[in-house]
């Protein structure tokens, strides 16, 4: 079947996607913008796109940004179209990711009629509608009870506010014109009490609202200092936010939670403790380098190549990471562990190991940990075990609780430092005085190392930040360094530690709602008690 020449559909040899990045939260990116942007060779954006979406694409991808030119000044349509165009002459596949959807956006129109023009390959993929999107974070439905008309309109297109009799209005886009609009929407004969929803960052963990009347929207907008751009929700509908909110009620939503780990490390973490609606903040406290004698582990890598070893057991994935690399350098892949007896201390490690290609034949059943890999070893055996040796790559910092055990079972163990790990350097002098301060909600500790490291490179983190501790020897470090632990994972799972200090959040809000006392987060009840005593 040939395809019309006219046809707007993008080739291998390339073109533009106009994909639809949604009202924020790249959660909501669809299963095809997602295969869009992985197949991307540039991706062009605007102020408006949250830059989380570009987890998607390659690392190495272009981004474009077509925020304003090289003057500071805001772009045109037609000076976006061009440069759209411009990105994609050279055959590269380009992903024009939009707020919203691409049709329902100021530009994303005229920027494809761009594309017709200059007889570019477009293909349009649809998002999610940021007018109908936002009014449902904000737990605002449009329609609900008795037969409801919504009309919604982007402040940057033409509005007659007197052909605006829906019952309820919703406006994207909007910033400093929010005063007037409000006044215009009063003078098209709405009741200056109408209740309205001023919505900000709609659909990510930061987002803010504030529920007031057409009056006075203004000066409360003013008053809780939010800032733009902004969508308006006016009409009864609003009434309906006190019963419906369940964004903003999750049990940790808004607050800013520090994880000490690295970006790479800390994703499965920080994905759970978005879903509670908490705002993560890596923060690196240790630095994975090679052994200073690199000898060892060589030697280690070729004996089990050569069929040394029974065994080998993986205790964290950085030893996985170690021993893979040393494989790849000389040529190999995981055929080299062929023959072999596969371990993993947990299964964070055993899931690295099964995408590597590797099923393991041994990850505990119960603790994971070195002492539950140990209860779940088989003793050697000289009979049913060939050879006797056990390959040991780990930390030069871990402990030697399996290697002790493994030779008390009768196994000869080669324990090697596969790699080091190092105090990282100190973050930046605003994330210190953060920590210090009070201005983070939580921290959660993954090890004992973590708790040490960050003391070290920022200092304890203040009384009233909330301490989470992925299990009791992590918690015995934080209390030894006078913290106090609040929260602690009923099993040494990252998943669970973040789960538990949700659990920890829905308890607090219940606790406060009862008692009758303000929904604040642990950083604003420091402040708040800053300013009573000051006030004193």
């Amino acid at each position: 079947m040939t395809t019309p020449l006219n046809a707007h559909v993008r080739t291998d040899q390339g073109g533009v996607a106009f994909v639809g990045a949604g009202p924020g939260d790249p959660g909501l990116l669809t299963l095809r913008a997602v295969e869009a942007l992985r197949e991307a060779d540039v991706v062009v954006l605007d102020e408006t796109v949250h830059h989380r979406m570009l987890e998607h694409a390659p690392d190495l991808v272009e981004v474009v940004d077509l925020s304003v030119d090289d003057a500071g000044v805001a772009l045109t349509a037609a000076a976006r179209g061009r440069r759209v165009v411009q990105a994609a002459k050279t055959g590269r596949r380009v992903v024009r990711l939009v707020e919203g959807d691409p049709f329902s956006h100021a530009t994303g129109a005229d920027e494809a009629l761009a594309c017709v023009k200059a007889g570019i390959p477009f293909e349009v993929v649809a998002g999610v509608a940021t007018g109908t999107a936002i009014p449902v974070h904000a737990g605002v439905p449009l329609v609900a009870g008795r037969r409801r008309t919504t009309q919604i309109f982007d402040i940057g297109g033409k509005i007659d506010l007197q052909s605006c009799t829906a019952d309820t209005l919703v406006f994207t886009g909007v910033n400093e014109q929010l005063a007037d609009l409000a006044q215009s929407i009063i003078e098209s004969d709405r009741v200056p009490s109408t209740p309205v929803a001023v919505v900000t960052a709609g659909s990510t963990v930061e987002q803010q609202t504030v529920v007031s009347t057409l009056d006075h929207v203004a000066a409360a907008v003013k008053a809780a200092k939010l800032e733009g751009p902004y969508v308006l929700i006016v009409g009864d509908a609003v009434g309906n936010r006190d019963s419906l909110s369940w964004f903003e009620t999750k049990p940790l939503f808004g607050w800013r939670v520090l994880v000490p780990r690295t970006k790479e490390q800390a994703a499965s973490l920080s994905t759970a403790l978005r879903r509670s609606g908490a705002v993560p903040e890596e923060v690196p406290t240790i630095s994975v380098e090679p052994p200073r004698n690199p000898q060892q582990i060589d030697k280690a890598v070729r004996g089990m190549v050569e069929g040394r070893y029974e065994w080998i057991a993986f205790t964290s994935y950085n030893a996985l990471r170690a021993v893979k690399e040393k494989l790849v350098g000389y040529g190999l892949d995981a055929r080299a562990l062929s023959g072999l007896k596969v371990a993993a201390v947990g299964e964070k490690t055993a899931e690295a190991l099964r995408e590597w290609g590797i099923e393991p034949d041994l990850v505990p059943s119960g603790e994971q940990s070195a002492l539950g890999l140990l209860a779940d070893w088989p003793p050697y055996d000289e009979v049913l075990d060939p050879i006797n040796r056990v390959f040991l790559p780990r930390a030069d910092i871990a402990t030697e609780t399996l290697a002790a055990g493994l030779m008390d079972m009768g196994w000869e163990v080669d324990d090697v430092t596969a790699y080091r790990t190092v105090r990282a350097a100190p973050p930046p002098a605003k994330t210190r005085e953060a920590i210090k301060t009070g201005k983070f909600d939580a921290v959660l500790f993954t090890s004992s190392s973590t708790v040490r490291n960050l003391v070290g490179i920022a200092g304890k983190p203040h009384a009233n930040t909330v301490i989470a501790c992925i299990g009791p020897a992590t918690a015995k470090t934080a209390e030894e360094h006078g913290l106090r632990v609040d929260v602690m994972a009923p099993e040494p799972s990252a998943e669970l530690l973040a789960s538990a200090l949700a659990e920890f959040g829905a308890s607090r809000r219940m606790s406060l709602l009862e008692a009758g006392e303000p929904l604040l987060r642990p950083s604003q009840r420091r402040r708040a008690m800053s300013r009573r005593k000051s006030a004193q």
